[in-house]
């Protein structure tokens, strides 16, 4: 069920991969809330602050690259003046994975924040990761991976192979 490749991100009407090798995306309830600052906890969530809802989307979306049979090199990785979530190797395929992890879609679904401009910066980290670590000539992908809650309150992940790519 991989989308038809194109240049800008994609959509929510693009379907996502599954998750589990089922039609039925994957789903784990979110953390049990704890007290937290104000300023730490999103006023949707309390407790849970933006920080740590991120750190558990881009554990969750490792989790399920390395389920795929996928070994994860890196995470949260700076390059060239860009974080990259995650660098995962299967075979001879490199993947540079942005994770993108929502409360609700109140202000858009989480994979359409991957912006073309976004794209473009991960595509320069990824260049000069490529270029510190030597490997000239590599088959490289860029998927995006949302998380978000479904409708029972537990995470739900969609993986886009190739969502983007260096042709812009």
């Amino acid at each position: 069920m991989k989308p038809p490749e194109s240049a800008g991100p994609p959509t929510p009407s693009d379907p996502p991969e599954p998750v589990n090798g089922s039609d039925r995306p994957r789903r784990e309830p979110l953390p049990a809330r704890s007290a937290a600052s104000p300023r730490t906890a999103h006023p949707g969530r309390p407790g849970l602050s933006t920080a740590r809802l991120g750190a558990l989307g881009e554990r969750r979306a490792a989790e399920h690259l390395e389920r795929a049979g996928y070994r994860i090199l890196q995470r949260n990785v700076r390059s060239g003046g860009v974080e990259i979530d995650l660098i995962a190797r299967r075979g001879p395929l490199l993947v540079f994975v942005e994770v993108k992890t929502r409360r609700s879609r109140r202000q858009g679904g989480p994979e359409e924040a991957v912006t073309p401009r976004k794209q473009a910066r991960l595509l320069r980290g990824a260049a000069a990761w490529l270029h510190e670590q030597r490997l000239r000539g590599a088959r490289v992908r860029f998927d995006v991976v949302a998380v978000e809650p479904g409708a029972d309150g537990g995470l739900v992940e969609h993986r886009w192979p190739g969502a983007f790519d260096a042709g812009g």
